[in-house]
């Protein structure tokens, strides 16, 4: 995949809600217009990489790009779990991110338990891998510390960021 890293920005909005309730891991959800705005090379699949909300610290991240075929859906998504424990949601504030390497195929589970279990260890490889010293120089990328702040008057509108920070960088 030539278009790795790949660096990019979006508002976090509300998904089918199974992230927390369901599987126990929240995901930050974002809008089609980032999704539809990803390179060709880009497959569905398990990712990882860095993640901030805001000007907040940047965290390590999974990423699952695709259409989640456990549940089937029929449009393609774009989740990021922060491996962070957040003391609130942060819908509408914007997630800025950068796609590192790819784990897996996205594929199905014959059980919600072994799709967790893959999940769990999608992060665990993630946290291994974010290691490695080329991926750790992109944790301090100045795409982090140029991010939009969450604190602002107006809120963002998806309209405006489709101009101004999609694939970012």
């Amino acid at each position: 995949m030539k278009s790795l890293p790949y660096f990019c920005r979006g508002e976090v909005i509300r998904g089918f809600g199974r992230g927390s309730k369901e599987l126990g891991i929240p995901t930050a959800n974002l809008p089609d217009s980032v999704v539809d705005h990803l390179p060709a090379d880009i497959s569905t699949g398990i990712y990882y990489g860095w993640a901030c909300v805001g000007d907040g610290d940047v965290y390590k991240m999974v990423m699952s790009i695709g259409w989640n075929p456990f549940y089937k859906n029929i449009k393609k998504s774009m989740e990021a779990h922060l491996i962070h424990t957040f003391k609130e949601d942060f819908y509408g504030g914007i997630l800025s991110f950068v796609v590192v390497g790819y784990i897996r195929p996205e594929t199905s589970f014959n059980s919600l338990e072994a799709l967790i279990m893959a999940i769990t260890n999608d992060i665990e490889e993630a946290k291994v891998k974010l290691e490695l010293p080329e991926h750790l120089k992109l944790r301090e990328d100045n795409f982090f510390t140029s991010a939009p702040s969450t604190s602002s008057t107006m809120p963002p509108t998806s309209s405006s960021m489709s101009q101004t920070i999609l694939n970012g960088h």
